[in-house]
């Protein structure tokens, strides 16, 4: 077979297709690369210039001086800027829960509401918000004006030792996605609501008078003296014709 024979411009355009496959571009740098070793180049001249910068030939060198502090500060500046929400400085000094009145299951119901419409972070702050209102509202925690997520996760792993360490980190999931900006998701939703339903499964343990710690499922005693009301609550009586249980109400 006889072929025929290919022009200069044929053969420079053949050429350079070839040469355009990835295999003969295996191993040259990245932009990225590329960018970095001009960086680092730039930075060796600096330095080498501060070497001596009264030297003849060398008048730049204050100037390098000035650029390479002008450097360090820009990325301190960039790691403060990056590390600023990790250190989630407004989780221990923002409320959690709003002044308005509300109730365990109303929270419970936004947070199902804004999980189904995939708005994670407001609904694990639901979640946390129904965590916090029911403990309140069995008594366990003192209905309190200001209490942060920080302050919660303390004192309900007082009142539930075996699930201090659940609730830190269901605090520090809230802390994540609501001041950190990290992405909340169905996952971590999960985690909190079932720690919820944990926390409203648990039993709490009450202190006893002479200091000692008694669980709150046990049986009063023969004597049936009243149980102490817990500061900001109220009894509600029971009248005839009543379906109150004469319990405690916030």
């Amino acid at each position: 077979m006889i072929l025929e024979p290919i022009g200069r411009d044929e053969a420079r355009e053949l050429a350079r297709r070839e040469l355009e496959k990835p295999i003969y571009h295996r191993d040259r740098p990245s932009w990225l690369e590329r960018a970095w070793d001009r960086f680092a180049d730039w930075l060796r001249e600096l330095f080498q210039r501060t070497a001596d910068p009264n030297a003849h030939g060398n008048g730049a060198g204050w100037i390098s001086w000035i650029v390479i502090i002008l450097v360090l500060v820009a990325a301190v500046a960039l790691v403060a800027w990056v590390m600023r929400d990790r250190r989630n400085v407004r989780s221990d000094r923002d409320p959690l829960l709003e002044d308005a009145p509300s109730t365990a299951r109303d929270h419970r119901a936004e947070a199902d509401r804004l999980a189904a419409a995939g708005s994670w972070p407001e609904a694990i702050r639901e979640r946390l918000r129904a965590l916090a209102r029911d403990l309140e509202e069995r008594a366990v925690l003192a209905p309190r004006p200001g209490r942060t997520a920080d302050e919660l996760a303390a004192e309900a792993g007082a009142a539930l030792p075996e699930l201090a360490d659940e609730l830190r980190a269901g605090v520090r999931i809230f802390d994540d996605v609501w001041y950190g900006d990290r992405p909340g998701s169905a996952e971590a939703y999960a985690r909190v609501k079932a720690l919820d339903e944990r926390v409203t499964a648990a039993r709490p343990k009450v202190t006893t008078g002479s200091g000692d710690a008694a669980d709150s499922t046990d049986s009063t005693d023969s004597s049936d003296a009243a149980a102490p009301v817990p500061a900001g609550a109220w009894v509600v009586p029971d009248r005839p014709g009543d379906d109150t249980d004469g319990g405690l109400r916030w």
